[in-house]
């Protein structure tokens, strides 16, 4: 597939359609594509971007997936890739949300209006129904001039009548004002859908002809907007008044007063399951119960003829920090049901509608640390692995907030197993010294972001967000997408944690790591007033934070200087694993501005703290 000079890994066998799915965020294009792929899915980064694009097989045909985008433009890296695959496609299947048709169905238009075979999938149905709408889809496929499917995703009701439509996808019914205007640029670009987009102001394509964009947006959106108008007038009829119990649990969800607290009550509940259940009950049996007791004492005599224990291949290969024991017990005892475990909560909080809820209630706070209501996401991410969070930072709009979250969250986030073990630490001191860690923790996060907020350049974008019904998830639903994340992270994580464990069996070997623990008691004795072995449980914490955390709870220490030792080592550089995701998501100049910063605030902050405290 080419993408406008970029090549795509996506493979498209000779003369099967590109089927895309196009749609506003939000309208349910992911049941679609998850319908009629099954799970039999590729994610693949596009070009030049951090952004994942799934496909898969419809038939004979590829059938893409886009992000949800109000319009086909460039204001953001989501509208530059959906624009270009949009560009690419044989066949579009437009999600509608049957509900918000006023909104939806400007692009609607605006697929038309580029001359691109159309077929609208008029979703919803069933919560329009409830809304007391009545929506003629008959008289809305006679204006429209392509295919209009009714369909309610959730029960795969219509799917079939769509897939069958797909053959009969056909050029809509234009806006006579376009006619005129694109007409004369034709002669030049030779692509009606590239001469809107020039008409419409898009520099991205008017570049690649070498042309200038014009300066008809304005014009050209009033007419279509006039035009939409007129068609939902047409077409909807309110046939019942009054609002549903979703509509008004969801004001409460949205209103400080009610949403907080019932925030507070579900990030209790994401804790319970995820940092206790999932981080300590089923780690515990996966890591320690099967990983550690059978598979390692295996591997390890499996290899031991080839590899002797202390011998330098044996410690890369099967010692403490070994690439076949430490990273497959990572990766399989660890990170795999940590993962399993948010992506299971997040696809219920997405797929529930409440997701976007939480955004909008928190968007205002975070705007003061630099980004907007989708920064939530992340950040509850990163309390069960810091790791998987700074990857879904994709989600985000813009470089700037992608930036701030990764910092933020590899200077403030404790990682579901980090907080194990800090929990276990401070429950021993009592109450006072449990807030005291949560306070300083929250002041520092707050202070951080507003200064990234204040010192780098631009400001954070606007939640443009909708709010769909609310409903009970789809189990399928739910399977299929935390199947589908997990298994791309746990390929994106395999190889980092493999070379993680092979520069630590390295150090050992060469002495390098015992070296580091030197260098590093004057910095944890003379300024952060710390024993002497210290050292070690921070050497230790960025392998893997909860072993930091573990090295400390060995140790005879004050209630101050736990304090101290639990703040420091929360702030100080992530585990391996993060540091290497960070490379990786932000470039190798960026995350070597990162990472030597945190480590430097981490021993500055903590040493202050002792400085009062002890």
């Amino acid at each position: 597939m080419e993408c406008h000079g970029a090549t795509c890994e996506i493979k498209i066998p000779p003369g099967a359609r590109k089927v895309v799915l196009a749609g506003n965020p939000n309208v349910g294009k992911s049941v679609f594509f998850n319908a009629f792929t099954g799970l039999y899915v590729d994610v693949s980064n596009y070009p030049g971007t951090t952004l994942e694009i799934s496909y898969g097989r419809l038939g004979n045909d590829v059938i893409l997936d886009t992000p949800g985008v109000y319009g086909i433009s460039s204001f953001n890296p989501e509208e530059r890739v959906a624009r270009d695959i949009i560009l690419s496609a044989d066949v579009v299947i437009n999600i509608v949300d049957a509900v918000h048709l006023e909104r939806d169905l400007f692009l609607t238009q605006q697929i038309i209006d580029m001359g691109l075979p159309l077929v609208v999938a008029l979703n919803m149905m069933d919560e329009a129904a409830r809304q007391g709408l009545k929506i003629n889809h008959q008289r809305l496929q006679e204006i429209l001039g392509v295919p209009v499917i009714p369909t309610v995703a959730v029960k795969k009701q219509g799917f079939e009548e769509l897939k069958k439509a797909v053959a009969l996808a056909r050029v809509g019914n234009s806006l006579p004002e376009i006619e005129s205007l694109i007409q004369p640029l034709l002669d030049k670009v030779h692509n009606r859908a590239e001469a809107l987009l020039i008409l419409e102001g898009d520099p991205y394509v008017a570049a690649r002809h070498r042309i200038k964009p014009m300066d008809k947006r304005e014009e050209i959106y009033l007419a279509r907007r006039r035009y939409v108008d007129a068609v939902v007038a047409e077409v909807v009829r309110e046939i019942n008044g009054g609002a549903s119990w979703q509509a008004k649990l969801s004001r409460l969800m949205v209103q400080p007063v009610t949403g907080i607290p019932l925030l507070l009550f579900t990030l209790w509940l994401l804790y319970e399951f995820v940092g206790v259940f999932i981080a300590q009950t089923v780690v515990g049996i996966t890591e320690e119960g099967i990983m550690q007791t059978y598979y390692e004492p295996f591997i390890r005599s499996l290899l031991n003829p080839l590899f002797p224990p202390h011998s330098a291949l044996g410690t890369i290969f099967i010692g403490e920090f070994g690439v076949l024991t430490m990273t497959i017990t990572y990766i399989l005892g660890l990170l795999l049901p940590l993962v399993l475990g948010f992506y299971l909560s997040l696809s219920v909080l997405e797929d529930s509608g409440y997701l976007p809820r939480i955004a909008v209630l928190v968007d205002r706070a975070l705007m003061r640390l630099g980004l907007n209501g989708r920064g939530i996401i992340p950040i509850i991410l990163g309390f069960g692995c810091v790791t998987a969070a700074t990857i879904t930072t994709r989600l985000l709009n813009s470089e700037r907030e992608r930036r701030i979250a990764t910092f933020l969250l590899a200077m403030n986030i404790p990682c579901s197993a980090q907080l194990a073990v800090i929990t276990a630490m401070l429950a021993g001191l009592g109450a006072g010294y449990a807030a005291a860690y949560v306070a300083l923790l929250f002041t520092i996060l707050a202070f951080t972001g507003t200064l990234l907020n204040r010192v780098l350049p631009g400001k954070p974008n606007d939640l443009l967000i909708d709010l769909p019904p609310l409903r009970l998830p789809n189990a399928t639903n739910v399977f299929k997408k935390t199947l589908t994340r997990t298994s791309v992270f746990i390929k994106e994580a395999t190889p980092l944690f493999a070379l993680g464990a092979l520069l630590i069996g390295i150090l050992q070997v060469s002495g390098l790591l015992v070296r580091l623990q030197d260098l590093a008691t004057p910095l944890t004795v003379n300024w952060l007033q710390l024993p002497k072995e210290a050292a070690t449980a921070f050497i230790m914490g960025f392998i893997r934070r909860d072993f930091g955390a573990a090295g400390l709870y060995k140790l005879a220490l004050s209630p101050s200087q736990v304090l101290v030792a639990l703040i420091t080592i929360t702030i100080f550089v992530p585990c391996i694993a993060s540091t290497l995701v960070i490379f990786k998501e932000r470039g190798i100049k960026e995350g070597l501005i990162v990472w030597p910063t945190i480590m430097l605030l981490a021993f500055l902050i903590g040493g202050i703290i002792s400085r009062v405290l002890i």
